[in-house]
């Protein structure tokens, strides 16, 4: 059974229509990321399943109960919130009970989840602290420590660090991801971020002004795009876009530049596409091309160290794309390479529709 069902959901703010039509079901035990740009929904649709939201259509069911129009604290949920919303005049042990006393869970009971919980997260040391002693990351702690006593059947997680430095959202991240496995429960987590979506989830709901563009595991989204929208949102550095023609089993860049066809790909001859190539399968080219690949001469643009690897802009098609090579094998600008094309990891976009050929 289901732990989540959408159907037909929808949300109006008078005449902005925010969520439209989402149909979605999560199974037991698993982390659903909701991703995409800000004002695509995600947030808005994880307030309506909260309840905080009230639905305009549609329905809500939770656990094979139909809580469309339940309160909040009647839904057996658990939520963590962007902001941490504790409690300033409570320590960390009272914000992580606050729940449990107020559902009237005995004293023996609470002090035994509220110290797992603290053990669990690495904060039993700072169960007599206030909020306002507390770093960032140990306040995100004490908010997921409130969330995950409940004991509830779905966990609600609505950007909850996007507040925190990068090396505290990777550490995060992991725990996170950890907790997940020890707990076994539900997880729909909100995010804008791409990295946390695709590290995180079981699978992602990348959405699209306030409809779901496109609904998979991590790598189905990423080397099976069903559109546009998806193959540019998700990867970094984002994939390259460049116009072409179908001829002769080739694919024609507009400046000329011959590619081999992808394998089983259904273009037909004269038809202009849109080429999608992924900077990691731009490499430097080796002694010779492999199937279904192409190597060309190219002119370094400009170098973009990241450590292991560098970005590498290269003028191709009569655009500037961006490479992707291991690091010191390119160093400065004006440098000549030869670069090698992966052609079989290549998409092609009908410029029509959008849609993935």
């Amino acid at each position: 059974m289901s732990d989540l069902k959408l159907t037909g959901l929808h949300k109006h703010y008078g005449t902005y229509h925010a969520v439209k039509g989402i149909d979605l079901e999560v199974p037991s035990g698993e982390f659903t990321v909701l991703v995409g740009p800000s004002g695509c929904g995600k947030s808005t649709l994880l307030r309506t399943i909260a309840g905080l939201e009230e639905a305009s259509a549609g329905t809500v069911e939770i656990g094979g109960k139909n809580v469309t129009w339940a309160r909040p604290r009647d839904r057996d949920i658990a939520m963590v919130f962007q902001n941490y919303a504790l409690y300033p005049y409570l320590n960390v042990y009272e914000n992580i009970a606050f729940g449990l006393r107020a559902r009237r869970v005995a004293s023996t009971q609470i002090d035994k989840r509220v110290k797992r919980a603290a053990d669990m997260l690495g904060i039993a040391q700072l169960l007599d602290r206030f909020p306002r002693e507390l770093s960032g990351g140990q306040r995100q702690r004490v908010a997921i420590g409130r969330a995950i006593v409940r004991d509830a059947l779905l966990f609600l997680f609505d950007e909850p660090l996007s507040n925190l430095d990068a090396q505290l959202r990777d550490d995060m991240r992991v725990e996170i991801k950890r907790l997940h496995h020890e707990l076994g429960r539900t997880i729909i987590y909100v995010t804008h971020d791409q990295i946390e979506a695709m590290t995180l989830a079981d699978r992602i709901a990348l959405l699209r002004d306030g409809r779901i563009e496109q609904l998979g595991t991590p790598l189905d989204l990423f080397e099976r795009p069903a559109t546009r929208f998806v193959a540019g949102f998700l990867g970094s550095p984002k994939m390259n876009f460049l116009s072409a023609t179908i001829e002769a089993g080739e694919v024609i860049l507009r400046d000329g530049t011959r590619l081999p066809l992808p394998a089983a790909r259904n273009a037909i001859n004269g038809q202009a596409v849109v080429l999608g190539l992924r900077p990691q399968h731009i490499a430097k080219a080796g002694a010779s091309a492999a199937p279904g690949h192409a190597q060309l001469a190219a002119t370094v643009e400009l170098v973009q160290p990241t450590g292991s690897r560098v970005q590498v802009n290269i003028p191709l098609g009569g655009i500037s794309i961006t490479a992707e090579f291991a690091a010191h094998e390119v160093t400065t600008p004006g440098e000549q390479v030869r670069i090698d094309i992966d052609m079989t990891r290549a998409v092609l976009i009908d410029p029509q529709t959008d849609k993935v050929i």
